[in-house]
């Protein structure tokens, strides 16, 4: 789009190379001046005037984005890192789930272990081993969630946006 600028940065600052994940940065006439009210908050989403938008992504060959999830969703598990969008679109793929959100919760061994809430399809039996042999056959063993907690619906904000947040504190 005319006028609007995006970059890809890792943690220091650094754009990020082809198909690596970084934070995605983005600048225009149009984005918003910062945080209302809250200006430590602004400046720490402030790289050399563009504004973090909250999201990793990567960029391919083509030169198009692809959005890998949250950076406050991300989960660091035994020092990799985890997007729970990749493992979502997994677990989303197996013919018995509905729908699936992914968090991380705090284990002490890992930092944070990846868990799965699972709304499973109407009459659908499955069992947290099977999706866990399903997950173990598409992604990294560091990437398969450890728990599975099956449930009948996601929580959910007036937007429909999966309330991660909510997850995360629920036992």
């Amino acid at each position: 789009i005319p006028g609007q600028q995006v970059r890809l940065l890792d943690d220091m600052g650094h754009e990020v190379a082809e198909g690596e994940v970084g934070e995605l940065y983005a600048k225009s006439e149009q984005l918003v001046a910062g945080y209302h009210a809250d200006e430590a908050a602004t400046r720490g989403s402030m790289r050399d005037g563009f504004f973090s938008v909250g999201d990793l992504a990567r960029r391919d060959a083509r030169g198009c984005l692809h959005i890998e999830g949250r950076k406050r969703d991300m989960i660091i598990t035994g020092g990799i890192n985890v997007y729970p969008a990749e493992v979502e679109a997994v677990l989303d793929a197996h013919p018995a789930v509905l729908e699936a959100a992914v968090v991380g919760i705090t284990d002490r061994e890992w930092g944070e272990r990846v868990r799965a809430y699972v709304v499973l399809r109407p009459g659908q039996l499955c069992t947290a081993e099977d999706l866990a042999a399903f997950c173990v056959e598409r992604l990294a063993k560091t990437k398969v969630p450890r728990d599975f907690r099956f449930t009948e619906h996601l929580p959910r904000n007036p937007t429909g946006k999966v309330l991660k947040r909510e997850l995360r504190e629920l036992p």
